[in-house]
């Protein structure tokens, strides 16, 4: 009840929209900590992060629910294969965050937004929307150039829930290529793994068209860290 209260009491001249699924999904966020989050709007998620005290290699950004899963996941791969890694993990609950704050009250300062994404390291940005969405909220930021961003493509039929993933291009496999390929010490280092990714695209389409349900990897998949 005290966290509702307080819910409530951070929330006010809000328009809160709850959106429900049709199964379980992971929780990533205690409740006090998820009040603090979504008062904030977009932050470090420090327990999936291991750039502390150090200058991330890469960003990865991510919104919406899927996409937060699989950015998680890619995260997963990415330290499992490459331990010297660092990776900052940034979700975003509030998308007008990314906007500068004289474009919208809820914008972060040029100054905060260099702080979260650098101002010059590679952003992977997974995103539930149209990635133009997200270019165009931060075109006037300093890494702007950067900020490489996954998301719906229109690409779409009855299948498994993970393949919708896919078809966009939205997966954990597709995030592990994209941080390669733009992480400069992975371009040298990181060709089996990237390898391992595309290997792992075609037995998800061999498993879906024999089983007609995602691979247990997949759809058994927690966070191991």
């Amino acid at each position: 009840m005290i966290c509702c209260r307080r819910l409530r009491a951070e929330f006010q001249n809000y328009v809160n929209v709850i959106i429900a699924g049709k199964k379980p999904s992971l929780q990533y966020l205690d409740m006090n900590a998820a009040i603090k989050h979504c008062v904030v709007g977009a932050g470090i998620w420090e327990w999936a992060s291991n750039d502390e005290n150090a200058e991330p290699d890469v960003v990865m950004a991510c919104a919406g629910d899927v996409p937060t899963l699989e950015a998680l996941a890619a995260v997963d791969i990415l330290r499992q294969n490459f331990v010297d890694l660092k990776i900052r993990v940034v979700n975003v609950v509030d998308l007008m965050k990314l906007q500068p704050e004289e474009e919208h009250p809820h914008g972060l300062s040029d100054k905060d937004f260099d702080s979260l994404f650098t101002i010059g390291k590679p952003v992977i940005f997974a995103f539930h929307g149209y990635p133009w969405l997200i270019h165009r909220l931060t075109y006037r930021r300093t890494n702007h150039d950067n900020i490489h961003v996954r998301g719906y493509k229109e690409e779409g039929t009855t299948t498994t829930p993970f393949d919708m993933v896919v078809l966009n291009d939205l997966d954990r496999f597709h995030l592990v290529i994209d941080a390669i390929e733009r992480v400069p010490q992975l371009k040298k280092t990181g060709a089996h793994v990237q390898q391992k990714m595309r290997d792992k695209l075609i037995e998800h389409k061999e498993y879906i068209n024999a089983h007609g349900e995602d691979m247990p990897e997949v759809s058994d998949w927690k966070w191991t860290y």
